[in-house]
């Protein structure tokens, strides 16, 4: 069933056994497919995925993304979920085209889990980064049609006991930060604010407050981020990282934070 190297091993990689036996599968594949015989048009808008950031803390690392999805000019959904769980200590964020961006993201999962069945140990941080790499570059075609795929990938390194941040171009180049990062329509006025409140080593509480301030500023500057929906109660997804695994931020405590950032807001500017 999987592909067998020269050593007489059989290959692990589940994305291997697919480019080699049924490339026709792969999500690029389809999309091209779909692209060739006409599906997709020149000029339709593909749903785009906007702000995504991640940084690190005294004991591992916070990703998280705004939930909304543009057409153009249009919203095109407002509870997108961007950031995925890949095993037990990493999580991916997606910018870009959406449906893409998804199909990655499933396939990075299988990926990972599929490893791990057939080796009984996990890849490590690098080892995942570089396959995340690999299947980007895949993409490449894709993306000189518009179709980008542009992900934060993130997690705890257990070897290391230290969190990890990954970004990457569209080519698959692969390129790790040490502190934080943003991408997206709205990265660059969520870096601003990461910048501005970064602190190595600070505690976790403080470390999803930033990722909140910073998404939430995104927000105010770039029409493509949505900012907290205190009305429909929808919230930036927050995911932490550490050697516990990984954990999702509730939405209730999340509200709590905005709903204190925005009394400081207005107390700042006077009440206004």
């Amino acid at each position: 069933m999987f592909k067998k190297v020269e050593n007489n091993m059989w290959n692990p990689s589940f994305y291997d056994y697919l480019t080699t036996n049924h490339p026709e599968l792969l999500p690029w594949n389809k999309l091209h497919e779909s692209i060739s015989h006409g599906e997709l048009n020149e000029g339709m808008k593909i749903p785009s995925g906007t702000t995504i950031l991640a940084l690190r803390y005294a004991d591992g690392v916070v990703i998280g993304g705004d939930r909304m999805a543009t057409e153009g000019f249009q919203v095109s959904a407002r509870r997108m979920d961007k950031v995925f769980r890949c095993d037990e200590y990493s999580a991916i964020a997606i910018a870009g085209a959406a449906g893409a961006c998804i199909e990655m993201a499933k396939l990075f999962q299988v990926e990972l889990e599929h490893y791990e069945k057939l080796e009984g140990i996990s890849l490590t941080m690098e080892g995942k980064a570089n396959k995340l790499s690999q299947m980007i570059k895949a993409n490449l075609p894709l993306a000189m049609q518009g179709l980008i795929v542009i992900p934060i990938f993130a997690g705890y390194d257990t070897t290391k006991g230290i969190g990890r941040i990954f970004k990457y171009d569209i080519t698959g180049g692969k390129y790790e930060e040490t502190e934080y990062y943003a991408t997206g329509s709205g990265g660059k006025d969520a870096r601003n604010t990461l910048k501005k409140r970064y602190v190595p080593q600070m505690p976790e509480a403080r470390a999803v407050e930033i990722a909140l301030e910073a998404l939430y500023d995104a927000s105010e500057e770039d029409i493509a981020t949505a900012g907290p929906d205190m009305i429909r109660k929808i919230y930036p997804t927050i995911k932490i990282i550490n050697r516990h695994g990984i954990m999702d931020v509730d939405a209730s405590t999340i509200e709590d934070i905005y709903n204190h950032m925005i009394e400081e807001i207005k107390r700042n500017k006077g009440g206004s």
